[in-house]
């Protein structure tokens, strides 16, 4: 029961109360005990979200990101704590209204600061999903960017031409589009020659076929028309041999030229498949560096963009992200939100304690203040009366020393002067002691006594 009490205490002091006026005012004990419950509630809200902010920003080791969390969670149940305290019970509903406007702004921005980070745990398995489209996506877009880039604008071309003269080595040369004229020109002869020799055929089986009387005329024998088809055959024997020889010049010259295409093919072609070695690999390094990057880049910002379009496309998603934004940006709001309302309601026995007690304080402290510039006045008085006796007791003695010393000086100027003299020095050095008497210098002192020493040796009559 006793551990019991100490928890609600504890909870009722971080809930603003003051345990002093607890005491007075047990009534009022459950509703702090419940602020303060509400407080460590955001609190602990707070440390989870930051734990799971932390991990997916960092990605952390656990214990580390919940360790920064019970700071985020103190400092959260501290400001927290600050709104409640600060808002007193007022009577006028401007006032209140007025204090309450910029806490619930704070609020509002620490409810959304804390509810973020659980809505993207809550969804985080969609949000993954939706992750590796993204970075799918944003794959296929960077090497289309690098396929247009200018410095692999000559990219496609130089790969064509590469091809091609493999193909134009291993075919020696045969391959090289250049050489088409000069291919289908011995196809040409090919086809002449083909056909001079189906002629030369025909004729010499017709000249066969009249020699042995099998056609034609009929009659066997070197007559007339065999000769006549023996000499078709023996000129169609000369086109062949003509046919031939074309065929063979168009070979020779395909071959010579296949073979230079072959030379310039097999020249070309080291040079070539370095820079395309060179092109393709500077394009699958950056690609590759690109693909590193996107694949660790499943922070914050990115899991937010990724709910986004999630949230887009599926209303029941959205609804449910909304809903559940809400629910942890009330529960943030909660403690200001109570304390607002408390204050529009009439003042509880806390509240009026509470004013009174501070109303106390204040007197006491008028009559502590009251009371100290009383003693320091007296202070000063006391001082100023025992500076002015110290001040009076040394004009006495300065005025005794300088009585002595006319007294000295009369002495003195009667024992030199006549009778007549002494007569007239003091009253002439009463005048002039009558006239100084406010000054009570050493000085003016001197000064005095000398000039009665002047006046009593200058009467005439007198020996020096």
């Amino acid at each position: 029961m006793a551990r019991r009490r100490r928890i609600g205490d504890g909870l009722a002091t971080l809930g603003g109360a003051r345990p002093e006026l607890l005491e007075a005012s047990p009534g009022s004990r459950p509703r702090f005990v419940a602020l303060g419950g509400v407080l460590l509630s955001t609190g602990g809200l707070a440390v989870v979200s930051m734990a799971f902010a932390v991990a997916m920003a960092l990605g952390v080791w656990w214990p580390v990101a919940l360790l920064v969390g019970l700071g985020w969670g103190f400092v959260v149940v501290n400001l927290d704590r600050m709104l409640l305290v600060g808002m007193a019970h007022d009577a006028s509903v401007g006032r209140n209204i007025a204090l309450a406007i910029p806490r619930l702004g704070l609020a509002l921005v620490l409810g959304v600061v804390i509810a973020t980070p659980l809505t993207l745990q809550v969804f985080h398995k969609e949000i993954d999903t939706e992750i590796v489209t993204m970075q799918a996506e944003a794959a296929d877009e960077y090497r289309a960017s690098l396929d247009t880039d200018t410095r692999f604008a000559g990219l496609p071309d130089l790969t064509q031409k590469v091809a091609l003269e493999e193909q134009i080595v291993a075919t020696g040369g045969a391959a090289d589009p250049a050489l088409v004229g000069v291919q289908a020109d011995v196809a040409a002869k090919q086809t002449a020659l083909d056909q001079a020799m189906a002629t030369h055929q025909q004729l010499q089986a017709r000249a066969q076929c009249e020699l042995d009387g099998t056609c034609g005329t009929g009659e066997a024998g070197q007559g007339t028309a065999y000769q006549s088809a023996a000499a078709a055959a023996d000129a169609a024997t000369a086109s062949v041999a003509a046919a031939r020889t074309a065929l063979d010049d168009a070979r020779d010259t395909a071959t010579e030229a296949e073979q230079r295409s072959l030379a310039l093919a097999q020249t070309s072609l080291a040079t070539d498949t370095a820079q395309l070695e060179r092109l393709t690999a500077d394009q699958d390094r950056l690609q590759a560096q690109f693909d590193a990057a996107n694949e660790g880049s499943g922070g914050i910002l990115l899991r937010l963009e990724a709910l986004d379009r999630l949230s887009d496309r599926n209303s029941t998603l959205w609804a449910a992200k909304t809903m559940l934004s809400l629910l942890f940006l009330c529960v943030e709001m909660l403690p200001v939100l109570v304390k607002l309302l408390l204050n529009f309601g009439p003042p509880s026995a806390y509240d009026e304690l509470a004013a009174l007690r501070d109303r106390g304080d204040i007197e006491v402290e008028e009559l502590q203040k009251q009371s100290r510039v009383d003693i320091a006045q007296a202070q000063e008085e006391l001082l100023v009366m025992a500076e002015k006796e110290r001040v009076d007791r040394q004009k006495q003695a300065i005025l005794a020393r300088r009585r002595a010393a006319l007294a000295s000086a009369v002495q003195q100027a009667t024992t030199t002067a006549p009778a007549a003299a002494p007569a007239e020095a003091p009253a002439a050095g009463g005048d002039d002691s009558l006239r100084a008497l406010w000054d009570t210098g050493p000085i003016r002192l001197a000064r005095s006594a000398a000039r009665t020493v002047r006046t009593a040796t200058r009467r005439p009559g007198v020996p020096a």
